[in-house]
């Protein structure tokens, strides 16, 4: 098994190919995408790389058996994501291992590194502390079956929102946005460059972008972004983005826009919702469970910091 550094910007047109083809046999392996889509489109579009590093591993035969991409995050620290074949996981060798041995050892020096495993299992919290990761934050996948039940959305305060309108509503979203995630990792800083390059995406679709304008005020109440996956079996209707400008925290506001987003997937023939929290956000996880949620799986990070046993710049521990 040959483990090497990679410059993800200089790949060449084949290799780019072999990646995206390793992401689709993963994806159809495991029903859930191995990247989240900032690294995924990164992958797939030249030009898009935004300072990612790559990490790849090839059978004897030099074909794909697996990849790791280390991402910098807006606090300083380091995001790693592991893509494994289906066809090797089983081992040995450990691809995913080796994998990650290698991506500590090109992460940069003194930085904290946050890896995030999809459907995470046992065998990957194993795999996680021989590395000297420790477990860190849970991200929830919750789904739900649509419609709602009318009694649900009977005692769920009624709001008034609106399709977003590219070209006149992304600074006022981007402000309520950045305002209600300001301290969340992934979500908060955004820019309007950045919004409107989300929304070239294929999948996005303003209709299902749903705003609801503060009649009081400029600005918004809050807003509610979906997002059809219909090439998932089954085809899911996911909350993609929600949020509530903290002006107007505490109203209920919340529930109002999550039944009007689910309302609309359902009114696109959808039959399953679904979201993502993170187990630590109580309030939330309550909310959703209330309107029928419940959780289809986890995805874990794990932390490994510059000072600790195994971090960047230090010694790799011996595994078992």
């Amino acid at each position: 098994m040959d483990v090497v550094g990679n410059d993800l910007a200089g790949l060449s047109a084949g290799d780019r190919a072999a990646l995206v083809g390793l992401l689709a046999r993963a994806e159809d392996a495991d029903g859930h995408p191995p990247l989240p889509e900032p690294e995924r489109v990164a992958v797939e579009s030249p030009g898009r790389v935004a300072g990612i590093r790559l990490v790849t591993a090839r059978r004897a035969d030099g074909t794909l058996a697996g990849c790791a991409l280390l991402s910098p995050a807006r606090d300083g620290s380091w995001v790693l994501h592991l893509v494994v074949d289906p066809g090797v996981r089983s081992g040995p060798p450990d691809v995913a291992a080796a994998l990650l041995e290698r991506a500590v050892a090109e992460a940069p020096r003194g930085r904290t590194l946050h890896l995030w495993i999809m459907q995470a299992e046992p065998e990957d919290d194993a795999r996680a502390a021989a590395s000297g990761f420790t477990p860190e934050r849970d991200l929830l996948q919750m789904r739900v079956a649509l419609p709602l039940p009318r009694q649900v959305v009977a005692a769920t305060r009624p709001l008034v929102t609106r399709p977003f309108v590219p070209g006149r509503d992304e600074a006022a979203w981007v402000e309520a946005n950045n305002r209600a995630f300001a301290d969340h990792p992934e979500q908060g800083g955004w820019t309007v460059a950045q919004l409107r390059e989300r929304m070239g995406a294929p999948w996005v679709d303003p209709a299902g972008f749903l705003v609801a304008d503060d009649p009081v005020g400029p600005g918004f109440i809050g807003s509610c972004w979906t997002k059809v996956h219909r090439d998932h079996t089954p085809a899911l209707g996911e909350i993609y983005v929600i949020g509530v400008d903290p002006r107007h925290h505490g109203q209920g506001w919340g529930r109002s826009l999550t039944v009007a987003g689910l309302e609309w997937l359902a009114g696109q023939g959808l039959r399953h919702g679904m979201l993502y929290t993170d187990a630590g956000n109580e309030p939330a996880v309550a909310l959703y469970r209330s309107l029928g949620f419940h959780v289809d799986h986890v995805d874990r990070s794990y932390r490994l910091g510059p000072g600790e046993p195994g971090g960047p710049g230090q010694a790799t521990p011996d595994r078992p």
